[in-house]
């Protein structure tokens, strides 16, 4: 078998919620806490724990007694547990905050907390979230229409796939699934829930690969998973948290404090890209001016000038990581 075929049959196997230890693996555990260039006595923000992988390498090098601590923050509360129990070795040299790392600079500012020496942000759907069948996240287990990252907001998936309308369906999963049959996937829905509404993932991803024309499945691959992707963005509000937050995030790093941001597809990483660009080079000069007058002077660095991906050994043994990149910001 081939091995892009093993690795998406063993996506299958974790969206079915059958992980085999999987929801353990922290995607490029070693070179995102590597790049963060952890001290001792430094501050550090983890704005997406999970399972708290991640957070626990950082903690480890951290010493309470000069100072060292770490905020992990996580919006689910599942995660926010995992992470308290993981980290509970470690007494005194970390906090755990049920927040969105959208609200980072305040919730920290109320500590206390002005300035951090290193961010990380591993972004995307968790292993738990998908292992948890009950989530909804799944398009292969049987569970309510979902996705809510933090369970105390309002939208879910039942509400945008049977409340928006078509044009704005066929939008959302054309945009943030990327998918290119959006629209015929969109038309089929709203024909469908005119008759009874759309109430289950499996309903749901039995209706999407309907609409989709059998020889154009993509094999290895289900027909669903574009489509499911796009919905949890939304209901999420995943991008849109993502772009308003960079700025506040490299914000609160002090001098030479690190960014570190691992994402899973183009749209994370453009948005990404796009900011450590400015960052680099916020100069809003015509390209014809001889020298700059408009006094944007540059914050930082990307430390890699290309993305860091994964081994080939980590995606054999976390299919999860195929996808991710790596980019790691410096301030000057």
């Amino acid at each position: 078998m081939r091995r892009w075929q093993r690795a998406w049959e063993s996506w299958d196997l974790i969206s079915e919620g059958r992980s085999d230890g999987f929801s353990h693996s922290p995607v490029l555990l070693k070179e995102a806490v590597g790049g963060l260039n952890v001290r001792s006595n430094g501050i550090y923000l983890d704005g997406t724990a999970g399972g708290g992988g991640h957070s626990e390498e950082i903690v480890k090098l951290l010493k309470p007694s000069e100072g060292g601590r770490l905020y992990a923050f996580d919006q689910d509360l599942d995660a926010v547990e995992a992470v308290e129990r993981r980290l509970r070795p470690y007494k005194g040299a970390y906090e755990v905050i049920r927040a969105n790392y959208r609200n980072a600079a305040e919730t920290l500012r109320e500590r206390g907390v002005e300035r951090v020496d290193g961010v990380l942000l591993d972004l995307g759907v968790s292993s738990h979230q998908m292992d948890s069948p009950e989530r909804g996240f799944s398009y292969r287990a049987d569970a309510a229409l979902d996705m809510r990252m933090d369970q105390r907001t309002s939208l879910t998936a039942y509400d945008v796939v049977n409340g928006y309308s078509e044009e704005d369906l066929k939008r959302v999963i054309r945009d943030y699934g990327e998918e290119r049959y959006a629209a015929r996937i969109a038309k089929h829905i709203a024909e469908k829930r005119s008759l009874k509404p759309i109430e289950s993932t499996l309903e749901l991803a039995e209706l999407v690969k309907e609409a989709i024309p059998t020889k154009n499945r993509q094999q290895g691959r289900h027909p669903a998973r574009r489509t499911f992707q796009a919905v949890r963005i939304e209901v999420n509000q995943e991008l849109e948290v993502l772009e308003a937050s960079l700025e506040m995030l490299t914000g609160i790093l002090g001098k030479s404090g690190r960014l570190a941001i691992i994402t899973f597809h183009s749209l994370e990483d453009r948005i990404v890209k796009k900011h450590l660009k400015v960052c680099e080079n916020p100069c809003i000069c015509p390209p014809g001016f001889p020298v700059c007058v408009c006094g944007r002077k540059p914050i930082g660095h990307t430390v890699n000038r290309k993305p860091i991906v994964p081994s080939e050994e980590e995606i054999e043994l976390n299919p999860r990581s195929r996808s991710a990149k790596l980019r790691i910001f410096e301030k000057y």
